[in-house]
């Protein structure tokens, strides 16, 4: 076990303490002015209110992406399944139309949706807060959907599969 003090702490003493930590992985879609789908990998989503249903992701201020979300902006959050990795990695891919070939759906709201997905968020930006490197974007959840299914994880710094409960 290692201990930092705060003047030692580097990022890569963070991001390796911070990985330690498993989580979902999820793909956040919206559409640009024109009506392209755009979307990319997350794994800092958590719920964060029953009443309302309020969610957030964080945004790294160095993505494309986050400036497509402003109040108002209507959003999907795509939490993947297992068998989703692929889609995983194809959304955090740089440089590329990360939905060419993809399949898609308009949701109730209209937001971007994968099918497949484990669960979909259908949301409507209430929020947007810059904290540090990112963009906390709140949304107000429209309209949910979900299956039964094992959710892809990230741990580590790699995926991993959750063991079956007994």
């Amino acid at each position: 076990m290692s201990s930092e003090s705060p003047a030692s702490l580097t990022p890569v003493r963070f991001r390796s303490a911070c990985a330690r930590f498993p989580t979902g992985i999820t793909v956040v879609t919206v559409f640009d002015a024109g009506g392209a789908p755009h979307g990319m990998t997350a794994n800092s989503f958590t719920s964060v209110s029953l009443d309302p249903p309020l969610v957030l992701v964080c945004i790294d201020l160095k993505a494309k992406l986050v400036a497509r979300f402003h109040h108002g902006t209507v959003f999907g959050i795509n939490v993947l399944g297992q068998h989703q990795q692929e889609l995983s990695v194809r959304f955090a891919r740089k440089g590329a139309d990360r939905f060419a070939g993809v399949d898609w759906t308009r949701g109730e709201s209209g937001a971007p949706l994968l099918p497949g997905a484990l669960a979909t968020l259908e949301c409507v930006v209430t929020q947007v807060v810059d904290a540090g490197d990112h963009r906390i974007v709140i949304g107000a959840v429209r309209a949910a959907t979900w299956r039964d299914g094992r959710p892809l994880v990230y741990f580590n710094s790699g995926y991993a599969a959750l063991e079956a409960s007994g």
